[in-house]
């Protein structure tokens, strides 16, 4: 694990988790909540998603691809779990 791809992961799904939440309103957590679920979304997806994605997207796109996905499928799965147990 390379800190340097993490940060960009981190980032990249910030933006993706950020990107989702303003495009999926019924999803949305909050600005700052989307922003922290895609961050995490992206080290940690983007980690695992890298080992798969690392053959195929190699360097700096692979890690924004892979942390920009993992922010959105993470940020989309937390709004949905907040709207299942507000009802």
């Amino acid at each position: 694990m390379d800190l340097t791809s993490l940060l960009v992961q981190a980032v990249s799904g910030a933006v993706g988790g950020s990107a989702v939440g303003a495009a999926a309103k019924n999803y949305s957590l909050s600005p700052i909540g989307n922003a922290i679920a895609g961050a995490v979304g992206g080290g940690v997806l983007g980690q695992l998603m890298g080992n798969f994605a690392g053959q195929m997207i190699e360097g700096w796109v692979g890690d924004i691809v892979g942390g920009g996905v993992g922010g959105i499928v993470l940020t989309l799965i937390a709004g949905l779990i907040r709207n299942m147990t507000a009802k």
